[in-house]
């Protein structure tokens, strides 16, 4: 027998709640209904928060902050598609999401978010994103 390459991203029933907030949630950074500035994402994200970027490099919640300042104070259009969403609790009121992103038509990536549910909403831990080849 031979094992399939791609695993079961079947997001268990008892998590279809979690699945539609944080589908509504993501990409992070890219819903205006959610906010568009430092303090909102501040407020979205927890202070140790960090993500590796398609690059491999990994990058500060201080440096992500500063990046979206730069990125929202200059006119541009924001063009993506969301598809193939999972999500997996990793322990009481952690989840991971992960998800298939199209910019702008062209730019593939796999991507991967970590949420912790608090008392405040949900605050974004790590987030990753890998392109497609």
């Amino acid at each position: 027998m031979q094992s399939s390459q791609e695993p079961d991203l079947t997001t268990p029933p008892e998590l279809a709640s979690v699945l539609r907030e944080l589908m509504d949630r993501e990409p992070i950074f890219h819903r205006p209904e959610l906010g568009t500035t430092r303090a909102d994402f501040e407020r979205m994200t927890r202070e140790d928060f960090w993500e590796t970027g398609a690059s491999g490099r990994r990058y500060s919640r201080a440096f992500v902050l500063d990046e979206l300042e730069k990125r929202l104070s200059l006119p541009h259009t924001d063009v993506w598609e969301t598809s193939d969403f999972c999500c997996r609790e990793l322990a009481p009121s952690l989840y991971l999401l992960t998800y298939t992103l199209v910019q702008n038509h062209t730019r593939e990536t796999r991507r991967a978010t970590i949420w912790r549910r608090t008392d405040e909403g949900w605050k974004i831990v790590y987030h990753q994103g890998t392109i497609m080849e």
